[in-house]
């Protein structure tokens, strides 16, 4: 783990964040504008699905709406008890846990489609290794997934993603999973007149 980064797997440094008043630039109170087409286009039927760092619960809960049974993980307890309530006002049954992404608790697996829209690129910065092992144990040959990450063609700013090359994450997802498709978009905005920071929408297959 990088020491310079250490703060990435520590549950206070997340919780501190949700528990703050001021807007976090990644809550937009909707589900991933992303996450929504790719499931429609490549026609993604409900199954079992495993988001990583769920946050408060708005993709988690948007899938269940639509038929999939949902994990959802987060190092941040602040971040679960909210999705927690946000399920409990929509109806929708999701299975929240607070958990670290690179040494997880004990998960009723495989799952058939997974979901990261945002955190491996911070978390890549601390313990991408830890991060594998939990895809590699959680998925199966034939598990899919929608990854998206920051976007190097446009510099990195405080406020959004770390960046990442095409060629890095070719690369690091390659050590596990088929990259099908890997296409520039924009992060949605928490408000209207906020910067939509460029990312990379990843759709992966798992090989072995």
């Amino acid at each position: 783990m990088s020491s310079s980064h250490a703060e990435i797997l520590e549950p206070e440094h997340w919780d501190e964040q949700y528990e703050g008043s001021e807007k976090l630039p990644w809550e937009t109170g909707r589900p991933a504008e992303e996450l929504c087409r790719v499931v429609a286009e490549r026609r993604i039927r409900p199954c079992r699905a495993l988001e990583l760092g769920c946050g408060t619960g708005l993709n988690a809960i948007w899938l269940a709406s639509h038929g999939f049974a949902v994990t959802g993980l987060d190092l941040s307890g602040a971040a679960i008890r909210r999705a927690f309530r946000r399920a409990a006002w929509t109806g929708m049954q999701v299975e929240f846990r607070v958990a670290d992404l690179t040494n997880p608790p004990t998960l009723e697996g495989p799952f058939d489609f997974i979901v990261d829209c945002g955190c491996y690129s911070a978390l890549r910065l601390a313990d991408p290794d830890g991060y594998f092992q939990t895809l590699e144990r959680y998925t199966r040959p034939g598990t899919v997934g929608l990854v998206l990450v920051g976007n190097d063609q446009e510099p990195e700013e405080e406020d959004g993603p770390p960046v990442m090359s095409e060629k890095d994450v070719r690369r690091e997802f390659g050590r596990l999973f088929d990259v099908d498709e890997i296409r520039p978009f924009r992060f949605d905005a928490p408000t209207p007149f906020a910067k939509q920071f460029l990312g990379w929408s990843c759709f992966i297959r798992r090989a072995i």
